[in-house]
């Protein structure tokens, strides 16, 4: 299955802006072509140098990387949870996402008026706060309801009102779902259930003028104290530069990024994040025919990682051939690899480690 991030933030943050630079931008990882699959959804590759180095080594006749969605959610406003600015529909799509990457305003520019009259990163943090806790307190409370009503009769449901009664009060309070502490079994599961938008894995994008990348204005550290205070990261990107940055050749791109002194663009660093936000990890496929990075979910066996090629190969895995990219990137060919005793089997205990290549053997 895709891995789905979603851009939330308020109206004129630039998610508009980064959206087009998704949409536009080249992907250096073996020209994976970037296609709409809904109007605001893209799939984009994950950039992993790893793969260009594999690709210069083995001259495949095809190259695929790691992709990842992004769905562009419009912006929400004060009420969106009562259905203000079609709030409710944009909510749902929210809801559908794997994790979320929330783009605040840093920058002051009076041609680009800001819906609340103001330019404060960390209010407009908490409208959007707000209101994806309301829609999440919103969704407990129609369970809750729910369960009351089938729990007549039956001890074992009767059993659970009491936790979607605490549910409720800790979202009513205005916390959010992921800093609620369950205490029975099988509560995290029914947390896991309901979709709370507020209990996804999350991060910041701190877009800001050209100037604010080579420094902090006053708006960047205040959301990087919060996202401390938060335990995520906070990524500053220029969207309007990011935007130029799609527009041009690839060969051009890195001179010019690295005439501004910037190493790597923003664009990667907010796919690269998402990617590791969902506790993603890559593994590789190497041969003449396909060089090709495959995602597992860190602490994924050996039989999962084949069964990402095909369901059949997890059905009938025998062994894994391994080496890690490592070994092919310092020995340069995997015969040399084999040569010098670095190839290995495993079986079907072996956890999937970041950056292993891997051929694997299987019964039909």
């Amino acid at each position: 299955m895709s891995l789905e991030v979603g851009i939330v933030g308020l109206p004129n943050v630039g998610k508009s802006t980064l959206y087009r630079a998704i949409t536009a931008a080249p992907a250096e990882a073996a020209n994976y072509p970037f296609c709409t699959i809904e109007p605001n959804v893209g799939v984009v590759a994950v950039p992993d140098p790893r793969l260009d180095r594999l690709t210069e080594i083995v001259l495949p006749v095809k190259v695929v990387p790691n992709i990842l969605k992004l769905v562009d959610i419009a912006g929400l406003v004060k009420g969106a949870s009562k259905g203000e600015g079609l709030g409710n529909q944009f909510l749902s799509h929210i809801r559908q996402v794997d994790a979320i990457a929330h783009i605040v305003r840093c920058f002051e520019d009076p041609n680009i008026v800001h819906v609340e009259g103001r330019i404060d990163p960390l209010a407009d943090i908490e409208v959007i706060n707000t209101e994806l806790i309301l829609a999440d307190l919103e969704q407990a409370e129609r369970k809750l309801e729910r369960v009351r009503k089938q729990s007549k009769g039956d001890k074992a449901l009767a059993q659970a009102i009491p936790f979607y009664e605490s549910l409720v009060k800790h979202l009513g309070e205005g916390k959010m779902a992921r800093n609620f502490e369950c205490q029975g079994e099988g509560e995290q599961e029914e947390i896991v259930e309901l979709n709370l938008i507020t209990a996804k894995p999350y991060f910041y994008v701190m877009n800001v003028m050209e100037l604010g990348l080579n420094e902090d204005p006053p708006q960047v550290k205040v959301v990087q104290e919060l996202a401390k205070k938060e335990g995520v990261k906070a990524i500053k990107i220029c969207c309007k530069l990011e935007a130029e940055l799609s527009e041009m050749d690839i060969e051009e791109r890195s001179p010019f990024l690295k005439d501004l002194g910037i190493e790597t663009s923003g664009l990667d660093l907010v796919i690269r994040e998402g990617f590791r936000l969902l506790n993603q990890i890559t593994f590789f496929t190497a041969g003449k025919k396909e060089v090709r990075a495959w995602n597992v979910t860190q602490g994924d066996k050996a039989p999962q990682a084949a069964g990402k090629i095909h369901s059949d190969f997890e059905r009938g895995f025998i062994r894994a051939e391994v080496f890690h990219y490592s070994d092919m990137d310092e020995l340069g060919s995997e015969a040399k690899a084999k040569e010098a005793g670095r190839i290995r089997t495993e079986g079907k205990d072996y956890l999937v480690k970041d950056g292993d290549i891997m051929h694997f053997r299987f019964n039909v």
